[in-house]
């Protein structure tokens, strides 16, 4: 029986997974139109022009949250000098976006996907049954709307270095 059960669940994540690896670069980028911290609606057509960094992280105040969150804030002005903008997206309600955006100053939009329908639509949804978070998965989305690079496996640490990489070498193609 507990096999079955183990079985089961392993089955489940692999699933969820498979979602994620539909996703490639050059297409484009699925849409969303999400509330930030204070409120805001934010929607992806509002980043044309631009590059934007998406990145899903699971839960607001969190250690490795945090620390993804303020590398993020500590290197804004590397990721900006790319003409880049970047958005957080977590399960989290607006109220606990921006107590976490206060409390370590991010400079940044917090975008509450409570239902979770757009960390589905990108791959980075763990539906636990009694809990939904969003998977920690980023994502370079280019001017035209179109992913130009994705990140299923993220170090919290060393992340926005790549991230700053990558937009400089995707900008010098």
């Amino acid at each position: 029986m507990i096999k079955t059960i183990a079985g089961l669940l392993a089955s489940l994540f692999l699933a969820a997974g498979a979602v994620a690896d539909t996703l490639t670069p050059g297409q484009p980028a699925p849409e969303f139109s999400l509330p930030d911290q204070h409120g805001k609606i934010h929607r992806l057509a509002d980043y044309r022009g631009r590059w934007l960094v998406l990145y899903f992280y699971p839960k607001d105040d969190t250690p490795g949250c945090t620390k993804e969150a303020c590398s993020f804030r500590d290197n804004i002005s590397a990721i900006s000098e790319q003409g880049a903008a970047v958005l957080g997206v977590s399960v989290d309600n607006s109220d606990s976006h921006a107590e976490f955006a206060q409390k370590y100053h991010l400079p940044f939009p917090l975008l509450a996907d409570r239902d979770g329908k757009v960390a589905e639509k990108y791959g980075s949804l763990r539906n636990l049954f009694v809990i939904r978070l969003a998977k920690r998965h980023s994502f370079i989305i280019d001017p035209q709307g179109r992913i130009a690079r994705i990140w299923r496996e993220v170090n919290p640490a060393t992340h926005v270095a790549e991230i700053v990489r990558e937009l400089q070498a995707l900008q010098s193609r």
